[in-house]
């Protein structure tokens, strides 16, 4: 059987096609296309699936898919049931330029410069971030150095934390199947910070790193292709964000991130961002929303757009 070309690849889930991740995850943004990308999509599992497996296949996290398939077993889903594939996201509230990074969601979204005969879009790829003892920093910044087959330099505060551990590291770890930074990094003007690969792909979606931005494999390998230095950076935590789409407003709701972790949400904070959203949008809805839908949102937190034009149960549910 002659071998199939890349973007025809894909993974047969009980007859349904999945696009190959990295061509599946760059949305044309139209004129007032709105503040959504993506749809909400379902599938059957296989008896030999696992929600990690499938995460990785389809370029989600795995938080997202976690999130959306609540009382769903992670290693055993069984033959037949339903999972909801995430691939549906509210546009974060930031500049569309540049990269945009919602740690809140552990989500990465690049904004690729438009120009003759290419129109403005938004590639998007689910990251690992910073562990609560080692949280990833926010703020503004750029891509200062791309760097094919890193070495990784640990610092003297991870050696020691390792040596601790009984496993202690070198002063240089070069590039390799053992080397944690993968096969790419894009250095932040963040001193100490990279946007990089993975020998450990399972992390993506988690709270796993010192502090850096972990894509997988093939995600970091597309957008070291893409990006050029001097590329702007915003490392953002918005853990509630809301929109417009075809007419309807969405809201989407994460475990908010804080200085120990995912912590207890906070719904006066969702109701700031509802209102500012309504505030600027609110002429393009086809209908008022219906706000008592936000505690059931608020509760789930389950990171899928969700509609406050009626009952509906929650995506997953």
């Amino acid at each position: 059987m002659p071998a199939l070309p890349l973007l025809v690849f894909a993974v047969l889930l009980c007859g349904v096609l999945l696009p190959e991740p990295a061509a599946a995850r760059t949305f044309v943004l139209a004129p007032n296309s709105g503040d959504l990308v993506g749809e909400l999509r379902h599938i059957s599992a296989r008896h030999e699936d696992t929600l990690v497996d499938l995460a990785r296949a389809l370029d989600l996290g795995y938080n997202e898919i976690r999130g959306a398939n609540p009382g769903v077993d992670a290693w055993l889903p069984g033959e037949g049931t339903r999972i909801t594939i995430p691939s549906f996201y509210v546009l974060p509230q930031a500049p569309r330029e540049g990269i945009i990074v919602n740690l809140a969601e552990m989500r990465l979204y690049y904004y690729p410069k438009p120009g003759l005969g290419v129109p403005p879009s938004v590639v998007t790829h689910p990251v690992g971030i910073g562990r609560d003892d080692w949280p990833s920093p926010t703020g503004a910044t750029s891509i200062v150095q791309k760097v094919a087959q890193p070495a990784w330099y640990p610092p003297e505060s991870i050696r020691r934390e390792h040596a601790a551990q009984g496993r202690p590291l070198p002063r240089i770890v070069p590039p390799g199947p053992e080397n944690p930074l993968g096969e790419h990094a894009l250095r932040l003007g963040i001193e100490g910070y990279l946007l990089h690969g993975t020998n450990k792909a399972y992390g993506i979606g988690m709270q796993v790193s010192h502090g850096c931005i972990r894509l997988y494999p093939s995600a970091i390998e597309s957008l070291f292709s893409q990006v050029a230095t001097g590329t702007r950076v915003e490392l953002i935590n918005q853990p509630y964000k809301a929109g417009v789409h075809n007419g309807q407003f969405y809201v989407e709701v994460h475990p908010p991130l804080g200085e120990n972790g995912t912590e207890a949400g906070d719904f006066i904070a969702l109701l700031d961002v509802v209102e500012a959203a309504l505030a600027e949008r609110g002429h393009l809805l086809e209908q008022p929303p219906d706000l008592q839908l936000l505690p059931r949102i608020f509760a789930a937190a389950s990171g899928v757009p969700t509609p406050l034009h009626s009952a509906e149960r929650l995506a997953g549910n």
